[in-house]
C-alpha cells in the first residue's frame, strides 16, 4: 500500500470521525516523502481513456472535470510526472484558473470493466502549448479537430487503489465489439455445422421477418420444424355511455392502451 496517500488524507478531522463511528482512529507512520508509481500503476494509467480531475477554486469550492481522449492520452513524462494535452474547449478554463491559485489536484482513474480505480494526488501546473511545440505535437491525438492549447504537468505525490465494491461494470463500444466478434464467429461455425447435418440437404436458417421470431428445431433426421409464435390477441374496444356528440354512431369509444 502507498502510505503517503493515507498520511496526506487522514487529517485530524478524519481521525475524529473514525473515532466517533468506529471507536478507534488510524495512525500512519513511516510514510515516505512521495509514493513512486510502480509498474502496475503505470500500465493502468496507459490503458485509460478518461479520468476525473479535481481542483479547488480560490473561494474554496471543489471542482471536478472529466478529461477524455484516446487510450494513453495521459502519459508518463518521467517516473514522477504525468502530462496531458488540454484542448481548446468551451473557454471557461475553470481548472486552469483554479490551478493558478492552488496547484493541488486529485485524479480518479476508473476501469469499469475490471472494477478497479486508482486515486492520485499531485501538484499541477499549466503551461502554454506554444512554449512546448514538440511536446504539444506528441500529445496531439490523430483525428482531433481542436488543437492543444495548454499542457498540464502533474508532479505525483501519492496514490492509492480502491476496492471494487459498488463499481458497476461498464464497457466501451470497442470492448463490446471485441466480445461480440468471437460470438459472431461461433454462430457462423454452428450455422455451417447445421447445414452439414444431412448430406445433400441444405439446412438454412431463414432470416426473414416472418421466421425471425419463430422457434426453429431439428429432428434426428435433419428435418426442420418451425413453430410460429402465438399472435397476441387484439386489444378490446369498449364503449361507454349511451350518446356522445364527439363519437361515431353516438357512442363514446374507450380504447385500452
Amino acid at each position: 500500500m502507498a502510505m503517503k496517500y493515507l498520511d496526506t488524507m487522514m487529517t485530524d478531522a478524519v481521525r475524529r470521525a473514525q473515532k466517533h463511528y468506529y471507536g478507534r482512529e488510524a495512525r500512519i507512520t513511516g510514510a515516505p516523502e512521495r509514493d513512486r508509481l510502480g509498474e502496475s500503476e503505470i500500465e493502468f494509467i496507459a490503458e485509460r481513456e478518461s479520468f476525473y480531475l479535481g481542483t479547488v477554486s480560490e473561494t474554496g469550492w471543489p471542482y471536478i472535470q472529466h478529461r477524455g481522449g484516446p487510450k494513453g492520452f495521459l502519459r508518463l513524462l518521467n517516473p514522477a510526472t504525468l502530462v496531458f494535452g488540454d484542448y481548446q474547449g468551451n473557454r471557461q478554463l475553470l481548472s486552469t484558473g483554479n490551478l493558478s491559485m492552488d496547484n493541488r489536484v486529485s485524479l480518479f482513474l476508473m476501469d469499469y470493466g475490471n472494477r478497479a480505480r486508482l486515486k492520485i494526488l499531485g501538484h499541477a501546473r499549466v503551461e502554454d502549448a506554444r512554449s512546448h511545440p514538440d511536446l504539444a505535437a506528441q500529445l496531439s491525438s490523430p483525428g482531433m479537430r481542436a488543437r492543444v492549447e495548454r499542457i498540464v504537468f502533474i508532479e505525483v505525490v501519492s496514490f492509492d487503489w480502491n476496492c471494487p465494491k459498488y463499481i458497476t461494470p461498464r464497457y466501451s463500444v470497442e470492448e463490446v465489439e471485441e466480445l461480440a466478434g468471437s460470438l459472431r464467429a461461433r454462430i457462423t461455425e454452428l450455422e455451417t455445422a447445421l447445414r452439414a447435418v444431412q448430406p445433400g440437404s441444405e439446412l438454412l436458417l431463414r432470416r426473414s421477418e416472418d421466421a425471425g421470431s419463430a422457434d426453429i428445431s431439428y429432428s434426428s433426421i435433419g428435418e426442420r420444424h418451425v413453430t410460429k409464435p402465438e399472435q397476441a390477441p387484439p386489444v378490446p374496444t369498449l364503449y361507454a355511455g349511451d350518446r356522445h356528440p364527439e363519437s361515431a354512431n353516438g357512442r363514446r369509444r374507450v380504447e385500452h392502451t
